[in-house]
């Protein structure tokens, strides 16, 4: 094709192209972006297929004998989003760059069409003439075809072709040149686009049909269904990308007025026809609940069409639903390559003001083991969060683990897995499907009553579904304790069955939201806004599961190495003096430590932006020397703003009047309250478009004072001290249902009113997300500022929250039962997305004792996110303050924390470059091993290291569970501990070595230690064979620091193998210099080696020795110099009279 043909492409700067005179083709952002007194039209539904038809042949890629390489292309086409304003209603739209005729970076993807700005014409000239001569289909035929044909066949072949495309057109047409599209012409514009499939029907429409009901039209792939008709039939997905149908469809049946009259009067079923229903429900276990809210009584139960029924048993409904509860009919559905569209209009009120009239559920299939699936109202906008955005080309479809089925007979849907076909999530006249303006419900029937996740709440980590439970998602300053909602929204769940499968389910709503489970089991989600959106990762495993949604929510965000260190801080150290003297005293005893940080005493009047110059005067010097020293320090900072002081006095308020930064009340001015602030605050609104600008001056207004390294955001749920304003009233929440756990006071209670006025809309709809706006900008603000990797902590939390912050659990206890829960907190949130995770070790509320706090140290020293903090009123209790046996617990489980940062550090970077897990369950290690399931006093760092501390007051060993059949050896002494099952450990035995294994180390230096002490010293390489003798691992390493180190090839990666008697190393990158290798130790070696050779030289002095322990039964060969940019190769021999075979 001659490119130079192509139209004009508004704004493309790719090659000159030669003026076209009467259009230029726009995307629809651009479109949408023309000034109003540009004079703009959009393309017809007819004008639109003539032009994709028209330009496909031509931008067609060719194969090698110059044939149109088609089936590419449309399977191309099929995986776009539509952003066509013909597409359908509840389609998600997504701002996409402008293709041009199927190109981007070397890729097919099909033309992101929208439509036309007609160029300006001299006076008089309707500026559509130019447009429809070319485009229309009432322009003559042959004119259109001529001008079509000769600008790719000149010559006397392009005439013989266009005399026997003319003869064809005529036939095909019936020799009307220029008339109504039939439905014969539809079938031949589907065979053009889909030759592939030449059997499915079309038909035009013979009459409009109300856009809600406006299906897929760019993508020619259309089958409606309206209610009543052919029910039976269903719409499913499965691996052979084809739609499996119980009988063949027929032609689009267009809705009638009757079937869209939403006034029509429903009629009640009988209390005969109701009752058989309610007895069909003979479990207790299979009753949904019907009248959540306060205030059920049998009158009122039944005026819903529900079910009425008494039981003694706790917690079981006294109203439920019945069989097929009817709050909506089927109307028609839609299916395409990549999805289902099915409509919905309501048939019965649902008891909630304001039910959506007609609803749209969307179902998108992603990937071949990733869904979305959208419940809409199709009639009106509702709130919709902007993120996650999905990426711009979407997986592939060749290998579904999944089909999707809706049926027109019954409301929902279910999802099966392939595999062993099982119904992973069934919604399909599941409890009572609720869509209205303040209460939206869908119930779903699962596989299995073992879940992880749904939080953030203080539970065991596995949630049984044994008995029934409700609990609130809505961030909350609220110190963690059982049954209420706390700091963080986390609406995403993990199901592991016995067989070890898994699947996970996200809900992305950012108002309120209730969980109910109950032992079907089942799930039911209430929410009090927006729309339902959830994903859907079908695993198998897993792992699988956790590496798909980050496929959706990215992953988390790269830490400086800095950061893997050991943080000290305390709320109210009172001085400089004394974080002074705390700092010192803990390094001269020894504790390995990198980063110091102050909580808000540092500041001047509890305001943002300062720092007291009496108490804290010399704060930018004592910074300097922690810089000098290797070591870095953290910042407080509050998301409230002083709004109290004299004007000219405290910038952070003048500028952000001036900048209208502030979130509003409901009648325009400066929202306040009140937080650590003296007399009042007020709260940057992070949605608005200046915030980022003002936050980021602020934070480098404070940083050219005090050099800060990280900031820790608090209070960012947000927290207020006064529910609601002190001037003034909130307004009436009016909520038809409550959520479960909220204050007296209503949502408001701790908070905003709900009432408040973000620039994206209201905080009742905002609040969630709060947190995630302020960290995306801190993140960036410090990016900026520093020019090196960000360090934020934040208290609250929401999905995608992982891309620019870590989490601790706030403002835990000084209890031991606030240390075994520290445990499943950390791994809630590393299945949740932020491995940058710990708890305030030794406890934040209350005085900690000795034992508490060197059981808490010693465990503590393996959350990713290490640090010691506590309150200002509880005494202090950094390891020097506790006393020599805490120091010396302390100092062993630091050193050895130390020891392992480079291991850390190659997870981290799994972690943002694959989603992969740093912290893990053990389940993980083999998840078809039910004991597994619900063991939460232990966890892994990584694949390899397994962590059982001991938790319990008075005790001296733990009961620890080794998974799997591999050996598993105490990294302390590389002994051999377990090959598998229960055992108890001691503290020296707390850190365990899995079979299979290689680890990168770095012992720490003698005396005082930090991060930038250790990433100098020679690294130390611990190899554990599995039962065949075998082992691996990568080790990544870059300078710690740097922006996109690996999107700018400054790293290297090694890989290591065992092979029995065989270690190697092998280079899979090489960009940035690496400390070399001055010892190597192989453990389970059971026979004694009598031969050891280096690169295939005899080991001998002075480059290398080697010795052999048959105590613990393990190889050293030390005293080495080995430069990783060099393969590394260490042959053995042992003994004549032992086998050379692996463990058994």
């Amino acid at each position: 094709m001659n490119k130079d043909k192509m139209p004009k492409i508004h704004n493309k700067t790719e090659k000159p192209q030669e003026p076209d005179d009467d259009y230029e083709v726009v995307s629809f952002e651009e479109y949408c972006d023309k000034p109003a007194d540009v004079k703009s039209d959009l393309l017809s539904l007819n004008d639109n297929i003539n032009y994709r038809i028209y330009y496909e042949s031509l931008k067609m890629p060719k194969d090698g004998n110059g044939s149109a390489v088609e089936e590419i292309y449309d399977r191309e086409i099929e995986g776009q989003k539509e952003t066509s304003l013909n597409g359908s209603k509840c389609g998600p739209y997504t701002k996409l760059p402008f293709a041009p005729f199927g190109k981007s970076s070397n890729k097919i993807r099909a033309p992101l069409f929208s439509g036309i700005i007609p160029k300006p014409k001299s006076d008089g000239e309707s500026s559509r003439e130019p447009r429809y001569q070319r485009f229309s289909q009432r322009r003559g035929t042959l004119q259109r075809f001529w001008e079509q044909i000769k600008s790719i066949c000149p010559g006397m072949l392009g005439v013989g072709l266009v005399c026997v495309l003319c003869v064809a057109v005529w036939l095909v047409v019936g020799g009307a040149l220029g008339g109504a599209w039939t439905e014969d012409k539809y079938r031949k514009l589907w065979e053009r686009v889909h030759p592939e499939n030449t059997e499915k029907p079309m038909t035009y429409y013979e009459m409009i049909v109300p856009e809600i009901h406006y299906h897929d039209h760019n993508n020619l792939s259309t089958k409606n269904k309206v209610n009543g008709s052919e029910s039976s039939k269903k719409a499913t997905f499965d691996s052979d990308e084809k739609y499996q149908r119980q009988m063949r469809p027929k032609p689009i049946q267009v809705p009638t007025k009757d079937d869209l009259d939403t006034n029509a009067k429903y009629l009640e079923r009988t209390p005969e026809m109701l009752q058989k229903m309610c007895a069909q429900v003979t479990d207790d276990n299979m009753r949904f609940d019907c009248f959540p809210q306060d205030g059920s009584n049998e009158e009122g139960c039944l005026k819903r069409g529900c079910c009425w029924k008494l039981t003694s048993v706790r917690g079981v409904p006294y109203c439920f639903y019945p069989p097929q509860y009817d709050t909506y009919t089927f109307l028609n559905m839609t299916e395409r390559k990549r999805g289902i569209t099915a409509y919905y209009k309501l048939n019965r009120p649902s008891g909630y003001p304001g039910d959506f009239q007609q609803v749209c559920l969307d179902i998108m299939f992603v990937s071949g083991d990733i869904i979305q699936i959208k419940i809409t109202d199709a009639q009106n906008k509702r709130f919709e969060p902007s993120y996650p955005e999905l990426p711009m080309g979407y997986g592939s479809l060749k290998k579904m683990t999944y089909k999707t089925i809706v049926d027109s007979s019954s409301i929902g849907f279910k999802v099966v897995r392939l595999l062993d076909n099982v119904t992973v999530f069934n919604t399909q006249d599941i409890g009572g499907l609720i869509l209205s303006d303040k209460f939206l419900q869908m119930s779903a029937v699962l596989p299995t009553d073992t879940l992880y996740g749904l939080g953030e709440r203080r539970a065991r980590f596995k949630t049984d579904l044994k008995t029934r439970q409700t609990f609130t998602l809505f961030n909350y300053d609220q110190p963690p304790m059982e049954n209420i909602n706390l700091y963080g929204t986390q609406p995403f769940y993990m199901a592991l069955e016995p067989s070890g499968k898994a699947h996970g389910m996200l809900l992305i709503n950012t108002n309120a939201i209730d969980i109910v489970l109950q032992p079907t089991p089942a799930i039911t989600y209430r929410t009090i806004g927006g729309i339902l959106k959830f994903y859907m990762f079908l695993g198998p495993s897993p792992s699988d599961v956790v590496s798909q949604l980050a496929n959706v929510l990215s992953t988390p965000f790269m830490p400086p190495y800095w950061a893997l260190g050991f943080h000290l801080c305390k709320y109210n150290y009172g001085s400089l003096q004394v974080t002074r003297d705390v700092w010192k005293s803990n390094r001269d005893a020894g504790i390995p430590f990198d980063v110091q940080w102050n909580d808000l005493d540092y500041m001047k009047d509890g305001n943002d932006f300062t720092y007291d110059d009496v108490k804290f005067k010399d704060l930018p010097q004592f910074v300097k020397e922690l810089h000098k020293a290797g070591m870095h320090y953290v910042v407080l900072m509050d998301p409230g703003v002083s709004a109290a002081e004299k004007p000219g006095t405290y910038p952070p308020f003048d500028r952000g009047l001036e900048m209208d930064v502030f979130i509003k009340n409901s009648t325009g001015q400066p929202f306040v309250g009140k937080v650590w602030n003296r007399v009042s605050t007020v709260w940057p609104d992070f949605t608005h478009p200046n915030t980022s600008a003002y936050w980021t001056e602020m934070l480098s207004n404070l940083h050219k004072k005090i050099p800060f390294d990280g900031v820790w955001i608090d209070m960012n749920e947000p927290s207020n001290f006064v529910s609601g304003s002190i001037y003034g009233q909130c307004a009436l929440e009016d909520l038809p249902y409550k959520p479960h756990y909220v204050g007296n006071e209503g949502l408001r209670h701790k908070t905003l009113c709900m009432d408040a006025i973000h620039a994206a809309g209201s905080h009742y709809n905002l609040h969630n997300v709060h947190a995630i706006f302020e960290a995306a900008s801190t993140y960036y603000a410090m990016a900026a500022i520093r020019g090196t990797r960000p360090f934020i902590i934040s208290r609250a939390t929401f999905p995608w929250m992982r891309k620019f912050a870590g989490h601790w659990s706030g403002d835990v206890a000084s209890e031991w039962h606030d240390l075994r829960m520290s445990i499943p907190e950390l791994l809630s949130f590393s299945i949740f997305g932020i491995p940058m995770m710990g708890t305030d070790i030794c406890g934040f509320r209350g005085n900690t004792t000795a034992e508490l706090c060197k059981r808490w140290m010693q465990v503590g020293a393996f959350y990713p996110f290490s640090r010691n903090h506590n309150s200002d009123t509880s005494m202090p209790q950094d390891p020097v303050s506790m006393g020599a046996e805490v120091v010396a617990a302390s100092r062993i489980a630091l050193r050895m924390r130390y020891s392992l940062l480079p291991y850390y550090y190659t997870l981290f970077w799994k972690a943002h470059m694959h989603g992969d897990l740093v912290v893990r369950p053990l389940f993980f290690e083999d998840p078809s091993d039910v004991t597994t399931h619900d063991i939460d006093e232990q966890f892994m760092i990584g694949p390899y290291l397994l962590i059982s501390p001991i938790l319990w007051q008075g005790a001296t060993t733990a009961r620890a569970y080794f998974p799997g059949k591999q050996p598993w050896y105490n990294l302390a002494d590389g002994t051999l501990l377990s090959t598998g099952g229960w055992r108890n450990v001691t503290e020296a035995q707390m850190v365990a070595v899995k079979g299979g294994g290689i680890v990168t180390l770095q012992e720490p230096p003698a005396g005082v230690v930090s991060s930038s002490l250790c990433r100098s010293r020679p690294f130390q390489l611990l190899a554990a064979p599995d039962r065949a003798g075998r082992a691996s691992a990568a080790h990544y390493w870059d300078d710690g620091t740097s922006l996109n180190t690996y999107d700018e090839n400054k790293y290297s990666i090694v890989n290591f193998t065992l092979d029995k008697q065989e270690f190697r190393s092998i280079i899979q990158s090489w960009a940035y210099g690496m400390p070399p290798v001055n010892k190597v130790t192989i453990l389970g070696q059971k026979y004694p080696v009598n031969n050891v050779t280096l690169n295939k030289a005899p080991c001998k002095k002075p480059v290398c020795e080697f010795t052999y322990s048959s105590k613990n039964q393990m190889l050293i060969v030390y005293n080495l110099t080995l430069l990783l940019n060099e393969p590394i190769h260490i042959q053995w021999t042992i003994e004549d009279k032992f086998p050379k075979v692996g463990i058994k």
